[in-house]
């Protein structure tokens, strides 16, 4: 049995050789590079979601088709401006959202950027308890993998981490449910909060919408249990889907670390296995999980349609399945469209925090 000799705090037997930094690298344009190209993609996200919806013709006819007379739709129509040639109502419709203005509901004739502020905070709220539940899960269980490498627990973990993946989103919340909510009583069936807290919530003063942040700046405790305990289910069932990516990664990354020489040299000096991987390997393993965290972020907001669904989490998932279901096309295009945006600037805040973290990534 080999012992275990006392190390001390600083660890000098486990320094890892300092990177050399691509000669040239700016952080200020390799920014302005990513920050430049979050409008082209904007634009193209914005341009397809608008020529597909106009795959099946205009949106009053989809919507209202069959349920007005026709002179009644026609004059719709001409009044939307939908009997204008399609490029005339594309650059309209590229010069109104340049100024904010997505127009309205065909079928409950809400302002669409009313409805998108008022459901899209819920969807930023479920995605950001998804994405904890998913690090929370997927971070240390992708460390105990590669710290018990080739053993019973690794295999276990891996075969746990394509469940999480493969189960669909849907599935992973009827299921939690059903055990949690209606055999066991311990969490809500369904929504964001009581009828109380969201009577609460909107008489607060200038209020986020994030429910759970609204009632710790109000101080009601009581509130923020009701929206925890609410946000529970509707979190894991989304954040395991991540959690199974996250897992994976943590433990490719952590064993290669664990494989590099200056970790060899502290392991031949007697540091023990666990000072090594809880000091030294985890850090170099969570940069690539930064980077993958962004495209993460499109996979959550997707998963929310279906969770929202299933939870009746009054989100712009829930919303969306809503104005799929009216063909109410002009709605469909505004929601797209936000989620195009969240997803392009969140991706942006992402390649500035791997590049202020790995200079190697800058151009």
């Amino acid at each position: 049995m080999t012992a275990t000799i006392p190390v001390p705090v600083e660890d000098p037997a486990v320094q890892e050789p300092k990177r050399k930094t691509k000669s040239g690298g700016s952080l200020g344009k390799y920014l302005a590079v990513r920050f430049v190209l979050i409008f082209p993609t904007i634009f193209i996200l914005v341009t397809m979601v608008f020529f597909l919806m106009r795959l099946t013709g205009d949106p009053i006819t989809a919507a209202l088709g069959g349920r007005l007379p026709p002179d009644q739709l026609a004059e719709r129509i001409h009044e939307a401006g939908y009997d204008r040639p399609i490029f005339v109502q594309y650059f309209e419709y590229l010069g109104q959202i340049a100024t904010g203005n997505f127009g309205r509901t065909i079928s409950d004739n809400m302002l669409i950027s009313d409805m998108l502020a008022t459901y899209g905070t819920a969807t930023l709220e479920l995605a950001f308890n998804s994405l904890i539940v998913a690090l929370a899960i997927g971070i240390p269980l992708g460390m105990l993998s590669a710290y018990k490498r080739d053993k019973w627990q690794d295999a276990t973990l891996r075969v746990l981490a394509i469940t999480f993946y493969a189960t669909p989103v849907f599935f992973a919340g009827l299921l939690l449910k059903l055990l949690f909510s209606v055999w066991l009583g311990w969490f809500p069936v369904a929504g964001r909060a009581s009828i109380s807290t969201e009577i609460a919530m909107t008489q607060l003063e200038a209020p986020s919408g994030i429910y759970w942040l609204d009632a710790l700046r109000s101080g009601n405790t009581e509130a923020f249990w009701d929206v925890a305990q609410h946000s529970v289910l509707p979190a894991i069932a989304l954040g395991l889907l991540t959690a199974g990516i996250f897992l994976r990664l943590v433990r490719t990354n952590v064993i290669g670390t664990l494989s590099k020489d200056y970790v060899e040299a502290g392991r031949s000096r007697g540091v023990s296995e666990y000072r090594l991987l809880t000091k030294h390997a985890y850090k170099p393993a969570l940069i690539p999980i930064i980077t993958v965290m962004g495209l993460q972020i499109a996979l959550l907001l997707g998963g929310a349609v279906l969770t929202e669904t299933t939870f009746e989490w009054k989100g712009l998932g829930f919303q969306l399945a809503h104005y799929l279901t009216a063909r109410d096309f002009v709605a469909v295009q505004g929601i797209v469209a936000l989620l195009a945006v969240i997803v392009a600037i969140t991706n942006f805040i992402v390649d500035v925090i791997a590049a202020l973290i790995d200079p190697r990534v800058r151009y």
